[in-house]
C-alpha cells in the first residue's frame, strides 16, 4: 500500500486523471488532503463507512487514515480530481503565526472524511490550481507554498471544527489493538504501520499482539484474511479474482497458493 502522497512527489498539489476504466486500490493518508472532484466518481471506504464523491464535490480527508478507493470515469469520459496536501510543518508554522490551538474534544465526531460545501471561493481556488498540475510547468516552490496556505485559510472558513482538526498535532494514542485489527485486517499495510496507528512501537505492538492473539501478526493476518475469503467465496458467491485484493493479498497466484494450503482445495473449486 502506498501513501496517499508519495515521498517522491515533491509538489503538495496533485492531479489525478484516468481514462475509460475503473481503478481500485488502497492508500494510507499520512497528511490532511483537500480535494475537488472534477469529473467521474470516487468511492472511498475507511473500514467503517463508505463515502461517494461525484463531479463538483469537495472533500477533506484527515491524516493517518487507511483507505480503499474506486476511481470511476464517467461514460466515455475521464476521471479527474485535484488535491492539496497539507503537511504538518506548514500547519505548525501557520498555527504559531496566527495563534491557533486545537480543542481535541471538538473534532472527535467530525469524521475521517468530510464532505465540504462549495461556492465560488472554493471553486475559484481549485480552478487556480490547474496550472500547477501540468507536467510541463515548473511552478516556483514559493508559489506552491502560498497555495497551501490559501487552502488552509479556505478550510478554516468552511467549518468551525476545521481549526481543531488542522492544528491537532498529536500522534495516534494507544487504542484497543484487538478491535482495530479485526476491523482493519483487510488493509495490505506493513506491520509497522499497524503499530503506529494503534499508538505503539513495533516491539510493543508485537508483544501486545502475541499476548492477545497467541500468534505472530503476520501469521494471524494471513489466517484471518483467508477465513474472510473462504466466507466471501462460499457464502456470498464471490469470485476469487474479485476477493483477493479486497481482503489484503497483493496477487491472485499467492492468494490461491495460500488458500489451497490452508483449506486443501483451490479457491476456484470452492467457487465452483
Amino acid at each position: 500500500m502506498a501513501d496517499l502522497k508519495s515521498k517522491k512527489q515533491a509538489s503538495p498539489i496533485a492531479y489525478s486523471c484516468y481514462f475509460t476504466r475503473n481503478r481500485e486500490g488502497e492508500q494510507f493518508s499520512s497528511e490532511h488532503v483537500f480535494s475537488y472532484q472534477i469529473s467521474g466518481t470516487l468511492t472511498i471506504n475507511n473500514g467503517e463507512k463508505e463515502y461517494v464523491f461525484k463531479e463538483g464535490d469537495f472533500r477533506f480527508t484527515r491524516r493517518n487514515q487507511l483507505l480503499k478507493f474506486i476511481k470511476q470515469p464517467p461514460v466515455n469520459g475521464v476521471f479527474k480530481s485535484i488535491s492539496v496536501y497539507l503537511d504538518q510543518g506548514t500547519l505548525r508554522s501557520f498555527a504559531m503565526e496566527h495563534g491557533y490551538h486545537a480543542d481535541h474534544s471538538q473534532s472527535k465526531d467530525a469524521g475521517s472524511i468530510i464532505a465540504l460545501k462549495g461556492g465560488s471561493l472554493v471553486k475559484g481556488f481549485m480552478d487556480s490550481l490547474m496550472p500547477y498540475s501540468e507536467d510541463d510547468q515548473m511552478i516556483d516552490a514559493n508559489l506552491q507554498a502560498l497555495k497551501v496556505r490559501e487552502a488552509i485559510m479556505i478550510l478554516l472558513r468552511s467549518s468551525s471544527v476545521m481549526k481543531d482538526i488542522l492544528f491537532d498535532f498529536s500522534e495516534p494514542g494507544k487504542i484497543d489493538l484487538e478491535a482495530f485489527m479485526n476491523e482493519n485486517f483487510h488493509f495490505n499495510v506493513q506491520i509497522n504501520r499497524f503499530a503506529y496507528l494503534t499508538g505503539r512501537s513495533l516491539a510493543t505492538f508485537k508483544r501486545d499482539f502475541e499476548h492477545i492473539f497467541h500468534t505472530s501478526p503476520s501469521r494471524w493476518l494471513q489466517q484471518r484474511r483467508l477465513q474472510e475469503a473462504h466466507y466471501l467465496i462460499k457464502e456470498k458467491g464471490r469470485a476469487p479474482s474479485d476477493v483477493y485484493l479486497e481482503i489484503g493479498f497483493e496477487d491472485l497466484s499467492h492468494f490461491s497458493f495460500a488458500f489451497k494450503k490452508a483449506f486443501g482445495i483451490p479457491p476456484s473449486r470452492l467457487a465452483g
